[in-house]
């Protein structure tokens, strides 16, 4: 049994990536997970609902269409899909004026907070239904598809799934001292602790001691897994549980830190400089 499996559900293939979808909620009161989520994607896909009143509320000054397009830039996700969904909802169904007006409106908030526009796919969608979801819709023959330029190469494309193709991987740093922040940790049956995140610098890799912090937890790593794939070694930017000794799943949570309890492992500090 696999130790990713309470998160499997979120991971698939492209032609050329693997994904790993953290799912941020919309909702408002959920925006402390949101952040959680979204501080450790490389890309994040913006889906801006198209229904009548939907776009105009998400949108407005205190919707989260705003709220979640800067905060991804500020957490430093400077990499940015848009997905403009239901459009079976608009008026009439599958409306190529409602998808420019759209477009238009989000382009230019999107590019007042930092993002450049040109690098940025807007995709016309309908997840109930699928449409330019992994094939393209024949119910939006005006979409002639997407035409952006990023590192001076241009991609074009009219699904989502090709767009995630378009990401450029950021570089890894593989040499600094291993930092994993939690994003959550899971008691599995059989198995144990499995705490979950992802590499951000150096390796994780079994057998290693690792110390969590603040909580100042050490123990060994049994296993990592990653896609239901043991691993030998994780490096930053994959998505990994790994199953630690003796640790209680109260013995760390979500937000702590792990590192190479040989090689410079996290500290709390009393105080620290930030660009806010």
């Amino acid at each position: 049994r696999g130790i990713t499996i309470d998160i499997s559900l979120w991971k698939f293939e492209t032609a050329k990536y693997y994904i790993t979808i953290i799912d941020a909620p919309g909702h408002r009161d959920f925006i402390k997970n949101m952040i959680t989520g979204t501080s450790q994607a490389d890309c994040a896909v913006l889906v801006v609902a198209a229904g009548v009143g939907e776009f105009e509320a998400g949108i407005s000054k205190n919707g989260q269409t705003r709220e979640h397009a800067l905060l991804a830039f500020t957490l430093g996700v400077k990499q940015l899909i848009v997905a403009v969904n239901k459009m079976d909802s608009t008026e009439p169904p599958y409306s190529e004026a409602r998808f420019n007006e759209i477009q238009k409106e989000v382009g230019a908030y999107i590019k007042k907070i930092g993002y450049n526009p040109d690098a940025v796919a807007f995709v016309p969608v309908s997840g109930w239904h699928g449409d330019n979801m992994i094939e393209p819709s024949q119910k939006m023959n005006w979409f002639k598809g997407y035409k952006i330029t990023k590192d001076k190469k241009e991609s074009t494309g009219t699904t989502i799934l090709e767009t995630l193709d378009t990401i450029e991987p950021p570089k890894r740093p593989t040499e600094k001292p291993l930092r994993l922040p939690l994003q959550d940790v899971y008691k599995i049956g059989g198995i144990g602790t499995v705490p979950v995140g992802r590499v951000e610098t150096g390796v994780l890799k079994p057998g290693m001691v690792v110390t969590f912090a603040p909580v100042n937890v050490t123990t060994e790593v049994k296993s990592v897994e990653m896609h239901h794939t043991a691993l030998q070694e994780a490096v930053p930017g994959d998505n990994v549980g790994f199953n630690v000794k003796n640790v209680s799943v109260k013995d760390v949570r979500r937000g702590n830190v792990a590192g190479d309890s040989k090689n410079d492992p996290p500290k709390e500090c009393e105080e620290f400089k930030a660009q806010v």
